[in-house]
């Protein structure tokens, strides 16, 4: 499949997830609008070896000024935004009497209202150009629970919400907007509670395998590799018929 000619944005996209599937797209030959803090010169170089034009905005896209500035200047450099990745996100895990209301804000704002401003600003365009696509990056946890991750839980369903709603909306047209649901990915994320498991004395592998054990039966991470795929997919023509879908990638996990 040829992606030539497309232009995706990717938030979050500077490192893990974000940046496997800005990846997949540009090998793809799409052309690629990466966003993330920080130093992006690394992730702009890797993806720019594919041979198509690569762009990096640093918005904060819990600003929603900044999510507008991205898009101007997406329309700007880049003619607009054909292909949506809404995969930036972030965690915190707590009880809900104990939860800080600045990190429940932070994760609603990040993790489910940059999904809206983002695709409210990109369906005009899309709609113009006569095709679109749009993945939002949720989670397993878009369609169940897990203690301690109130806010990220509550996100993640909005999400698949939100991207039933915005299906149902375009149905009838060449852009579609679906939802990928992964399991554990080895994401700074996830490391961080393997690490904190390992920091009340068990062994590392072991709280790796502890981790999948619990939740995920194929005792296997999901990759970024494998999520850049199955986004692909959803661009082609081949998933031209998919809309509103929330796809779980999870190992097994909701089959349980």
């Amino acid at each position: 499949m040829s992606l030539k000619g497309k232009t995706a944005l990717v938030t979050g996209s500077t490192s893990g997830i974000g940046l496997g599937i800005a990846l997949s797209l540009a090998r793809a030959g799409a052309d690629l609008i990466l966003n993330g803090f920080g130093d992006a010169s690394a992730a702009v170089a890797e993806v720019a070896a594919f041979g198509g034009k690569v762009g990096h905005h640093p918005a904060d896209i819990s600003d929603v000024q900044q999510i507008a500035d991205l898009f101007a200047y997406a329309e700007r450099e880049f003619g607009g935004v054909d292909i949506l990745v809404n995969n930036a996100g972030i965690q915190h895990v707590a009880a809900v009497e104990e939860f800080p209301v600045e990190r429940w804000d932070a994760i609603i704002a990040i993790n489910l209202s940059a999904v809206f401003h983002s695709t409210r600003l990109a369906l005009p365009g899309m709609r113009l150009r006569g095709w679109g696509r749009i993945v939002n990056i949720a989670s397993v946890h878009g369609q169940v629970g897990s203690v301690g991750k109130a806010a990220y839980v509550a996100a993640k369903h909005g999400v698949v919400g939100l991207t039933k709603v915005v299906g149902l909306e375009t149905a009838t047209s060449n852009v579609t907007c679906n939802a990928i649901c992964p399991g554990w990915v080895l994401t700074p994320l996830v490391q961080k509670q393997i690490d904190d498991r390992a920091a009340r004395g068990v062994d590392p592998k072991q709280a790796q395998h502890d981790l999948l054990a619990e939740k995920q039966p194929s005792l296997a991470f999901v990759t970024p590799a494998h999520l850049g795929e199955l986004v692909l997919f959803l661009c082609s023509e081949a998933g031209s018929q998919v809309r509103g879908a929330a796809w779980n990638i999870d190992g097994g996990w909701l089959a349980q």
